[in-house]
């Protein structure tokens, strides 16, 4: 499974556990970036736009639970992927945290291998949802036969032009950053400028004959109609 470029924060306000945590983690080839309570966990969420937020329960200013919440309520975040890491092993916790959008729910204290084993299972599973066929209105995206239709009427985009697009359209709605397309549709070891993005952007403008890619300036690009 690929991890290089896949971003991950945790949250917690013991040191030791993000020293652990983000150790093992980066060792299995994530990016890991960390934050000490609930306030700063959404404040770094909003910088990073991360593939999977790690969550405390119990942390200062804003509990676990209060952060999922909020950043479930925005639709940036709407897709990406929750774990709770917590000492709160009770069912009724265990239920409330799945009931407020996270995708998985962990009870300490557990082995570090053990828990970077759940998030490569997570992860592996999202995957197997990729590669699908995306409908999102009258926009139809088949990443097997790269094809795109409108309205049942196909459009031709050149390989990176598709690869761009359904990037965008698998998650509606989230920002994706200029260096993670740069990394997910070019790869790290091909060095291209800023410009790429923007010259194929315009071109799968034109080529759609639809406005569905925003640009949000200064910060990336997502799909919305």
């Amino acid at each position: 499974m690929e991890t290089k470029g896949k971003r991950i924060l945790i949250a917690d306000d013991e040191p030791d556990i993000l020293e652990i945590v983000s150790y093992n983690l980066g060792k299995e080839g994530y990016e890991v970036y960390t934050a000490k309570d609930g306030n700063e966990a959404i404040e770094r969420a909003k910088q990073l736009n991360p593939d999977l937020i790690i969550l405390d329960v119990m942390m200062p200013k804003k509990t676990g639970v209060e952060v999922c919440s909020i950043l479930r309520s925005q639709s940036i975040f709407q897709e990406t992927l929750i774990i709770f890491l917590t000492a709160l092993s009770d069912e009724a916790s265990h239920i409330k945290g799945l009931e407020t959008g996270a995708d998985d729910y962990v009870s300490k204290p557990i082995s570090p291998k053990v828990l970077v084993s759940r998030v490569n299972a997570l992860f592996r599973r999202v995957n197997k949802d990729e590669g699908k066929t995306v409908t999102i209105g009258n926009i139809s995206i088949d990443p097997v036969k790269f094809m795109v239709a409108i309205d049942g009427k196909d459009a031709v985009l050149a390989k990176k032009e598709f690869e761009l697009l359904y990037l965008l359209a698998s998650k509606p709605g989230r920002v994706f950053l200029r260096n993670e397309i740069l990394s997910q549709v070019w790869g790290t070891e091909v060095i291209v400028g800023d410009r790429t993005i923007d010259v194929h952007i315009r071109k799968i403008r034109q080529k759609l004959g639809v406005d569905c890619i925003t640009t949000v300036k200064g910060v990336g690009y997502k799909f919305e109609i």
